[in-house]
């Protein structure tokens, strides 16, 4: 996994970071490994390096390589450059991505034209073509002398509104993200109420006419509510955690919690941003080493990667918090789920 970078310079320099770290992990699988298994990871590894476009590159880029699989992934979320050989694919920067960055759709609505972008925290991922921007043509139709034009108004914007939730939702079936809605406040609860998945949809909405605005500056502002909003789910996840210490169903000693996990017993492990720490296993147990022993073999690269990944095999979930958030428990803990 490695840092990369949207634009030139900097994405063509990524090619060449992303070279190294490989040569970095066919020296170890060379160490550790076959040189019959090594040969082939690393060709795997290269054959689907010289597949991707760094032109097109993000925050950061994660490649998964093993016999069965290889395939990358781009994230909006930096992460550390590192090379991890395991037995199971460290997905940390993943679950980090769904959990603490917020990847959501903006849905700029008017009664004329709607426009829809998908946001990664305060940038924008995409903005979306074909069928968007949707066009309300029924209005063109309306003689504005009738005496019933305003009843009119109402059902031709409920009927437009109806058109573009289904438009929004055959999206979400491919990328089921959350959509948080940007348009005057007589539209957000005229919507909701056409709306086939309000679950959907945040119950806050940046309230302003942005239809003709650029879509990063669109975004840019949805994030300040966002940012909210998570700062806020975040707090009642930590309600959660002090709640469960003084009903001793709290753990923090890290083989404690790797026992409870192996027995099923953990509902929620609670990690601050950033916390590494390579480790062995001896008898069942954890034995934290240095980061220089990191590469050296049996070593597994991040504990906390590795317990976050059992957990959710026991479907528990994980809450990240900012670093020192949980200082007086080391940077971790779990609820137990009894």
């Amino acid at each position: 996994m490695l840092n990369t970078h949207r634009t030139k310079p900097g994405y063509l320099k990524d090619e060449l970071t992303l070279k190294n770290l490989i040569k970095e992990a066919e020296d170890r699988l060379m160490a550790d490994t076959s040189k019959r298994d090594a040969t082939a990871l690393a060709d795997r590894l290269k054959t689907l390096a010289a597949q991707i476009d760094h032109s097109h590159n993000l925050e950061s880029l994660l490649l998964f390589v093993n016999h069965d699989i290889a395939e990358f992934t781009r994230l909006l979320i930096p992460v550390t450059d590192r090379v991890i050989i395991d037995n199971t694919f460290a997905t940390r920067d993943l679950v980090r991505a769904m959990h603490i960055e917020a990847n959501y759709y903006v849905l700029v609505l008017s009664q004329d034209k709607v426009r829809l972008i998908e946001a990664m925290n305060d940038k924008v991922v995409k903005e979306f073509g074909s069928p968007f921007p949707m066009q309300n043509t029924q209005f063109d139709n309306i003689n504005t002398m009738e005496p019933v034009v305003s009843s009119r108004q109402r059902n031709l914007i409920a009927e437009f509104f109806n058109r573009v939730d289904k438009e929004v939702n055959a999206i979400r079936n491919q990328n089921p993200l959350p959509v948080l809605i940007c348009t005057v406040g007589e539209n957000y609860p005229e919507y909701l109420k056409i709306a086939d998945q309000k679950d959907s949809i945040f119950d806050i909405f940046l309230n302003n006419n942005r239809i003709a605005d650029k879509a990063q500056a669109i975004v840019s502002d949805a994030w300040k509510i966002m940012e909210a909003h998570i700062k806020e789910r975040n707090t009642e996840r930590k309600s959660e955690l002090l709640k469960a210490v003084t009903h001793n169903k709290f753990l923090s000693d890290t083989n404690e919690i790797f026992k409870a996990i192996n027995e099923g017993r953990i509902q929620t492990l609670f990690v601050e941003k950033g916390l590494f720490q390579p480790a062995v296993l001896e008898n069942g147990k954890i034995r934290y080493v240095s980061v220089a022993e990191r590469n050296d073999k049996d070593v597994i690269d991040n504990i906390y990667d590795e317990m976050i990944e059992m957990n959710m095999d026991f479907a528990g979930d994980v809450v990240f918090l900012p670093k020192g958030e949980l200082a007086k428990f080391n940077g971790f803990g779990a609820i137990t789920r009894y």
